[in-house]
C-alpha cells in the first residue's frame, strides 16, 4: 500500500510541474505535456492516464475552479503564492470530476505536497480550503454558461452573437469531451486492412470513417510510440478536417505543391502521399527547428517526394512566383476551433490578439497568393471558429487578387452540403460537426491574370 500511495504523490507532483510551468510561465500544455510524459515512460498506463487526464482537466475547467475556490477561501485565487494556486487547483480537479479518486486521499496528498516543497505553514490552510470544498460540492451550481462549461465570458458572447445561443453551447460543451485521436493512414505504406490489423493486435480500439479511407480514430492505446503502425510510417497524426484540406485540394500526380506555413507537415505530407510518389510537395517555415520536425516525420513515413524550406512567409520568394500548381496557406490562428485539444487557448487569446492575427494572415496571404500559377489554386485554411479570420479574410482574398472562389459542392463527399459550398469556403464547428473546429476555402487563380506587380 505505501507503495501506492508513493506513486499517488509523485504523480501528483508532476501534475504539478506542468501546471506551474503551463500556468505560471505560459508555456503550451501539448509541448510540456509531452515532454513530460516521454521523460516518465517508466510508469504505467494507468499513471500515465491520470497524469494526462489531470493536466488537461484542470485547465479545461480552470475558470470554473477558480471560481469554486474563490468561494471558499478568504484568500482569492491571484493572492495565493503560485505553487499553492496550482496545487489547490489540481485538487479541486480531482474532488470534482474525478470519481475514482478518493476525496480524502486527495486532501491528504495535497497537504504532503505543500509539505515536500517547503510549505509546511500553509499546510492548514489547504487542508481547509479542500475539505470544505469535498463538504460542499454536492451543492455547487453555475448560473452562467462561461462558467458552467469554462470559457472566458468575452468569448462565449462571441459565440453567442456569431452562431446563436444554441450553437454557442455545442461548440462550449464540446470542449469538455473526450475525443479520440485521429491518425491518417499512409496508404503508399501499408493497405488500410493491414494498419487495422497491427493496431487492432496492440489492443487500440479503431474506429473507422466510412467516406475517407485513409482516416481512422484511434483510442485505448498507451503511447503513441508505442504503436508498430506509428514507428514503420503507417499513420500520421491528423484530424479528419486538416485532413479534408489534402481532400478538397485533390492534386493530380507530377504537381508542384507549397505548403507556406507546414510544421509538424500533416498537409503536406498528405498531398505527398496522394501524389503517390510523383511531382514535389515543398514544405516551408519559419525555423530550423520547425522543418525539423518536418523532416523527422518525412523519414519515419517514408517519403521522398517532398523537400523542406526554411522561410518566412511574409518574405516574397520571386523564384517561386507562379510555380505552384497549388498552394496551401494553413496560417497561424487562434486555434479557438480546437480548444478541446489545448485547453490553454483559451485562456492566452483576446479581442486584441483576433484582430491581431487576422492581421498577420492577410500579410502573409497577400505574399503567398502570387506563388500559384494561372488557373492553380489557393486553399487558405485555420483550426479557429472566428469570422475574422476566416470567412472576413476569404471576402478580402476575393475583392483584391484575381482569385476566384472554387465550387465545393461535389470536390469532397464528405463535406455537409452547406449553402457555403457555392461560394467556396466551409467552416466546421465543433459540437455541430463531429470533428475539430476548422475553416477551408479554395481559390482558382485567373488565367493571363496578374497581380500588382505584373507577377
Amino acid at each position: 500500500m505505501a507503495k501506492t500511495l508513493d506513486r499517488g504523490l509523485e504523480n501528483r507532483e508532476i501534475v504539478l510541474d506542468i501546471l506551474t510551468e503551463v500556468l505560471e510561465q505560459g508555456a503550451f500544455v501539448h509541448l510540456v505535456l509531452n515532454q513530460a510524459l516521454q521523460k516518465y515512460q517508466y510508469l504505467g498506463k494507468a499513471d500515465r492516464s491520470f497524469i494526462t487526464r489531470a493536466v488537461e482537466g484542470t485547465l479545461e475547467y480552470l475558470i470554473q475552479i477558480d471560481e469554486v475556490i474563490n468561494r471558499y477561501s478568504k484568500t482569492k485565487i491571484y493572492k495565493m503564492k503560485p505553487f499553492i494556486r496550482s496545487l489547490l487547483r489540481m485538487s479541486v480537479y480531482q474532488i470534482l470530476y474525478m470519481d475514482r479518486v478518493p476525496d480524502s486521499a486527495v486532501c491528504n496528498e495535497a497537504v504532503k505536497l505543500a509539505v515536500k516543497r517547503h510549505f509546511s505553514g500553509l499546510k492548514g490552510f489547504v487542508n481547509g480550503v479542500l475539505r470544505t470544498i469535498s463538504r460542499e460540492k454536492e451543492k455547487l451550481t453555475f448560473d452562467t454558461p462561461s462558467l458552467r462549461y469554462s470559457i472566458p465570458e468575452w468569448m462565449y458572447a462571441m459565440w453567442e452573437k456569431e452562431f446563436g445561443k444554441e450553437k454557442a453551447g455545442k461548440i462550449a460543451a464540446s470542449f469538455l469531451e473526450d475525443k479520440p485521436t485521429w491518425v491518417r493512414c499512409n496508404l503508399h505504406r501499408a493497405d488500410r486492412e493491414r494498419i487495422l490489423a497491427s493496431l487492432k493486435a496492440q489492443g487500440t480500439l479503431v474506429r473507422e470513417l466510412p467516406f475517407m479511407e485513409s482516416m481512422i480514430a484511434i483510442d485505448g492505446y498507451d503511447y503513441l510510440e508505442g504503436l508498430d503502425a506509428f514507428r514503420k510510417g503507417w499513420i500520421q497524426v491528423q484530424d479528419v478536417t486538416s485532413a479534408f484540406v489534402g481532400e478538397i485540394a485533390s492534386p493530380e500526380k507530377g504537381s508542384y505543391i507549397i505548403d507556406v506555413c507546414a510544421a509538424p507537415g500533416g498537409k503536406s505530407l498528405h498531398l505527398a502521399d496522394k501524389l503517390r510518389g510523383t511531382g514535389m510537395v515543398e514544405a516551408r517555415d519559419l525555423t530550423y527547428q520547425k522543418t525539423a520536425l518536418i523532416e523527422e516525420n518525412m523519414a519515419r513515413c517514408g517519403v521522398t517526394n517532398m523537400k523542406t524550406l526554411v522561410w518566412d512567409a511574409l518574405e516574397p520568394d520571386p523564384s517561386a512566383a507562379g510555380k505552384a500548381d497549388i498552394v496551401i496557406a494553413d496560417l497561424p490562428c487562434s486555434g479557438l476551433g480546437i480548444i478541446g485539444r489545448k485547453p490553454d487557448i483559451k485562456y492566452n487569446m483576446t479581442p486584441e490578439k483576433l484582430e491581431e492575427l487576422a492581421g498577420l494572415q492577410r500579410e502573409i496571404l497577400s505574399v503567398v497568393w502570387q506563388y500559384v500559377k494561372p488557373g492553380g489554386l489557393l486553399c487558405y485554411s485555420t483550426c479557429t471558429i472566428d469570422r475574422l479570420e476566416n470567412q472576413d479574410n476569404a471576402a478580402w482574398l476575393r475583392e483584391r487578387f484575381p482569385l476566384v472562389p472554387v465550387d465545393l459542392t461535389d470536390r469532397f463527399g464528405g463535406l455537409p452540403q452547406e449553402s457555403s459550398l457555392k461560394e467556396g469556403w466551409i467552416q466546421f464547428l465543433p459540437g455541430v460537426n463531429p470533428y475539430d473546429g476548422f475553416f477551408i476555402s479554395v481559390f482558382r487563380r485567373a488565367e493571363g491574370e496578374s497581380g500588382p506587380d505584373g507577377i
